[in-house]
């Protein structure tokens, strides 16, 4: 609370000021009182008058000094606040002093204002870039981030933490580390590209921007970070698009034409023929289509992959939805599927379109490759252990597959047998769709088989239970 009225003095300041102001005069008179000058009694008045005059003085000037420490003090913590006080000085010197200083707090306050609010409009605007920014000290500790930096470490928008553990981690890439060195020592901009492998790969433009003068929280650096991932990956997926599609495309296409050719010569006037190569044509053509969705989807997954999802997914009403609609494929290979699904487990954060792919691309698999007429097993469990979360499991009985090919099966058109899969209808894509979404999801995806036992598809996903 702010001080009322005049501040006090100490007695032994007061008395001591007293005796400064009044101590000649009053030695004066006791000299003319001594000396005969001046009668006794006169003399003893005229001193103790002197002295009292003196001590108000003295504590008129005291106090004066100490409401203008008092206003001083507060000007420089940036009130006005003390000089609406009563007790305000009141000889003209101090007066004047007084009146100087509430100029200067008021300016000062003035001033104060409006560096908060500057300072505030450049927190807000660095909060709301759109790329990842965060402040460093001349230790290189991390100070502040903004939301976009939080948002790429995966922490919710509203966490407001400076993320100095993984901030620290991203410091010590080696290229990263050296920038910020080169800027620290010569003092200017220095530019780097990083690749970051997990969880999963970024490709990020650096730049480590020296600040002359510090920030007022200390920052002397701002690093900034421009994600390039999805940039590159548009680049690579035209690239891969034109060389997948024109290899897996030209037999198919092949087909086709040499199909056309025979129905335009020899087959022209053959009814049997010609209904049986337009079947095989639309066979053919139908696996093209199937692989351009293919490739075209797995390319929009991986333009994605590096930014985690939103949301909440119940897997088991998932897992049945996705059984339902696979009762025509099961029905042509005369397979029973049996659904072991825990209602509680939850997938967080999760995309459930994507999730519902990975469904049907794993259980489309165990169906097409697992044995005619015989048994495939979709669970959702809960997690066990520390991490929690969810698993989905999904097990055949088919042929199984050889141990050195396991590691293989999630690059794009990796087939153990190539003829059986293409028969199948297959694409040899629907595993490395599987592999890009767990990626996305920060979840995990193991493969357990065995020669002539089937095998077992098991994905975990971060997440939790569903209470009630």
């Amino acid at each position: 609370m702010m001080e009322q009225g005049v501040p006090p003095v100490s007695v032994g300041r007061l008395a001591g000021s007293a005796v400064l102001i009044g101590g000649v005069p009053v030695a004066l008179f006791l000299v003319l009182g001594i000396g005969g000058w001046l009668a006794p009694g006169l003399t003893v008045v005229a001193a103790l008058i002197t002295f009292l005059a003196a001590w108000v003085v003295a504590w008129l000037w005291l106090s004066n000094l100490a409401r203008l420490a008092m206003v001083l003090r507060h000007a420089s913590e940036g009130s006005s606040e003390a000089l609406a006080q009563p007790g305000m000085p009141l000889l003209p010197a101090m007066r004047d002093v007084a009146e100087a200083t509430g100029r200067l707090a008021r300016s000062l306050e003035e001033r104060s204002a409006l560096v908060g609010r500057l300072r505030r409009a450049d927190a807000a605007i660095l909060e709301n870039l759109p790329d990842p920014l965060f402040v460093l000290a001349e230790d290189r500790s991390p100070l502040r981030a903004n939301r976009a930096a939080r948002l790429l470490f995966g922490v919710p928008a509203t966490d407001m933490r400076p993320l100095a553990g993984d901030i620290a981690a991203l410091l010590r890439h080696p290229a990263l580390a050296s920038a910020v060195d080169r800027a620290l020592a010569e003092g200017e901009v220095q530019a780097v590209d990083i690749v970051l492998p997990v969880p999963v790969a970024r490709e990020l433009a650096a730049q480590v921007i020296p600040l002359d003068p510090p920030l007022v929280d200390g920052g002397r650096l701002v690093v900034q970070l421009m994600d390039r991932t999805r940039e590159r990956a548009v680049e690579r997926m035209r690239v891969d698009f034109v060389a997948n599609a024109s290899h897996e495309l030209r037999t198919p296409l092949a087909s086709l034409m040499g199909f056309i050719e025979t129905l335009l010569g020899p087959a022209e006037d053959d009814p049997e023929a010609r209904r049986r190569f337009l079947g095989i044509m639309a066979e053919q053509s139908e696996r093209m289509r199937r692989l351009i969705d293919d490739l075209l989807g797995l390319s929009r997954i991986e333009l994605t992959e590096h930014q985690p999802p939103t949301g909440r997914v119940r897997l088991a009403d998932l897992a049945r939805s996705e059984a339902e609609a696979m009762t025509p494929i099961l029905a042509r290979r005369d397979v029973h599927l049996e659904l072991a699904l825990d209602d509680s487990a939850v997938a967080s954060p999760a995309d459930g379109e994507q999730l519902a792919q990975v469904v049907r691309n794993l259980l489309e698999n165990a169906i097409r490759h697992g044995r005619q007429g015989g048994e495939v097993k979709l669970a959702v469990l809960r997690g066990t252990g520390e991490r929690g979360g969810a698993v989905l499991e999904i097990t055949d009985d088919g042929p199984g597959i050889p141990r050195e090919h396991i590691p293989r099966l999630t690059e794009r058109f990796y087939r153990v047998d190539k003829g059986r899969s293409r028969v199948a209808g297959g694409t040899g894509l629907g595993l490395a769709i599987v592999k890009h979404i767990i990626n996305r999801h920060r979840g995990q995806l193991s493969i357990e088989s065995e020669e002539g036992h089937g095998a077992t598809f098991r994905v975990w996903l971060p997440g939790g239970r569903v209470e009630g």
